[in-house]
């Protein structure tokens, strides 16, 4: 066994653990189908959101993670949901009238209010697939349509009439009376309304392979459950596609969490073997509320790379995936600058904690070098002092900082540049809120002043930060934070900031002498 091997399978990285569960099916006797499945879900019911590029991104983590514990081929399913009926009109999408009359049907039968493709549901595949590509991954698409259409599907929902009984089982356990009386695993799809209609079932005939139903209007139909004539309910549906496919890893967020011996018992009950799990924290809005596609009430992955390369957001979905985060605009400059030290940090750790780094993950083991000599927080700030409107106002003071940085030279800085620019118009500029000093404070940022304005120790961050830190604790700051929350709500109009000797070294000395000077004289209140 090699080294990387080894140190993978004592890693305690959430991807190689997760990697172990899904290589210890097979320690007797490896899969018959010749693979590893791994598979994601998605329900086109909205476009799609951060959370949904999650599920892929995290999964391929355990993939890439498996194949350095194993030998057995892989393969990455991402399966799309787009025969469900649509149940509501999503919040956030154009000509919403042109869908009311297309209610309950199936996605992928409902018109595209975008106008760009055959369907919604085609539409909201397109554009997950565009995502997903932006990034790089590597997978297989399924359409839920084609496979219930195509045939694929045809044998496991021929065994799902012989067990109907079983199934049916299973799920009204789960139901509340009320609900037992109406239920059924199937969904007919209306020959004539093609709406998914949610309808009890008079009779099922395993021989044939047929339902007999009643429609809404009381009228008797009998449907062949094979060719995309009917499909199943969500739950079963879940089951049956990990049958059907034989999946051995799906992971998926806490809210199915109490469906999961639901989606197992119908998978066994079709003759399959249920996956491993994976069970995620959700991701919340700023309200912290539950993200929804429908509402739209998240980060969009489009907007998300408005304001920061792709390797931020990968970073972001790595961290702790069993506890509750915040998705909101305020997380990203910090996952930027997390991912940097990330990459910073990997060329000299040792085998072990490189399997524990982010990045490592991110990038199949193989990250790039970081060349931000500035940090992104730090970027915002010189924005919001300089004035600056294009990368360009920023690049003139980060070359005063580090001669040898051009964009040509950095180009992840030059990037990240841009991107602060961006960031700082948008969010920062927007909630900037300047006060003045009280007499503790202007005594303070006076004896900074002149302490500067005798410098001669160059643009040495640590060393400017040691001053700065001598002239809050000579004026009695106590706690220190308060000198330094002062020098930020004075001078950059927010109550957190950059190490502030670093923001000196890259803004410049006399620069800084000058925005104390306003600070002071009450023109940045003003």
């Amino acid at each position: 066994m090699s080294e990387l091997r080894e140190a993978a399978m004592r890693s305690k990285a959430w991807p190689f653990e997760e990697a172990r569960r899904v290589l210890k099916r097979y320690e007797k006797a490896p899969p018959a189908k010749g693979h590893v499945l791994f598979e994601t879900g998605y329900g086109p019911s909205g476009l799609p959101h951060i959370g949904t590029f999650g599920e892929v991104a995290r999964t391929t983590m355990v993939r890439r993670a498996f194949e350095i514990i194993s030998d057995i081929p892989t393969r990455l399913v991402c399966f799309s949901d787009d025969m469900d009926g649509m149940r509501k009109i999503p919040d956030n999408v154009p000509n919403p009238e042109l869908l009311r009359e297309h209610l309950q049907r199936p996605l992928t039968s409902v018109p595209d209010p975008f106008g760009e493709h055959e369907s919604f549901g085609h539409h909201n595949n397109a554009m997950l697939r565009r995502f997903l590509d932006t990034f790089g991954f590597e997978y297989e698409f399924i359409s839920a349509t084609d496979f219930y259409r195509s045939g694929r599907f045809d044998e496991i929902l021929l065994r799902a009439c012989e067990r109907y009984d079983a199934i049916m089982e299973i799920m009204l356990a789960s139901l509340r009376e009320e609900r037992q009386k109406t239920y059924s695993c199937f969904l007919p799809i209306h020959p004539e309304t093609g709406r998914v209609l949610y309808v009890p079932i008079r009779h099922v005939d395993a021989r044939e392979g047929t339902i007999t139903f009643d429609d809404e209007d009381g009228r008797e139909w009998t449907l062949p459950v094979t060719g995309g004539h009917v499909k199943l309910q969500w739950k079963p549906d879940f089951g049956a596609r990990w049958a059907a496919l034989d999946v051995d890893f799906e992971m998926y967020g806490k809210d199915h969490s109490t469906n999961t011996p639901i989606y197992d018992g119908i998978c066994a009950v079709l003759g399959g073997r249920p996956p491993e799990h994976f069970t995620y924290e959700l991701f919340l809005d700023e309200k912290g509320e539950k993200i929804s596609k429908s509402k739209g009430n998240g980060l969009t992955i489009d907007e998300w790379l408005t304001y920061a390369a792709t390797e931020s957001l990968s970073y972001f979905m790595y961290q702790k995936p069993k506890t509750a985060k915040r998705l909101w605009w305020d997380v990203i400059p910090k996952a930027v600058d997390e991912y940097h030290q990330s990459l910073k940090a990997f060329p000299e750790q040792d085998l072990d904690a490189k399997l524990a780094n982010p990045v490592w993950h991110i990038h199949n083991g193989r990250p790039p070098a970081s060349d931000m000599v500035v940090s992104f927080a730090m970027l915002l700030n010189l924005a919001s002092v300089a004035g600056a409107r294009d990368k360009a106002g920023l690049w003139g003071f980060i070359r005063r900082y580090a001669p040898g940085a051009s964009p040509e030279t950095h180009p992840q800085l030059d990037e990240a540049a841009e991107f602060a620019v961006r960031y700082f118009r948008d969010f920062v500029a927007p909630t900037r809120v300047f006060r003045a000093p009280n007499e503790k404070e202007r005594a303070a940022l006076e004896d900074l002043r002149a302490r500067l304005a005798a410098w001669e120790g160059g643009r040495d961050a640590e060393a400017l930060q040691a001053m700065v830190y001598a002239v809050g604790r000579d004026h009695g700051f106590e706690p220190m934070r308060d000198w330094f929350t002062a020098l930020y709500e004075v001078l950059l109009g927010a109550s957190q900031g950059p190490r502030f000797g670093g923001f000196i070294a890259l803004y410049g000395v006399e620069e800084t002498i000058a925005l104390i000077d306003r600070g002071l004289a009450g023109r940045l209140a003003a």
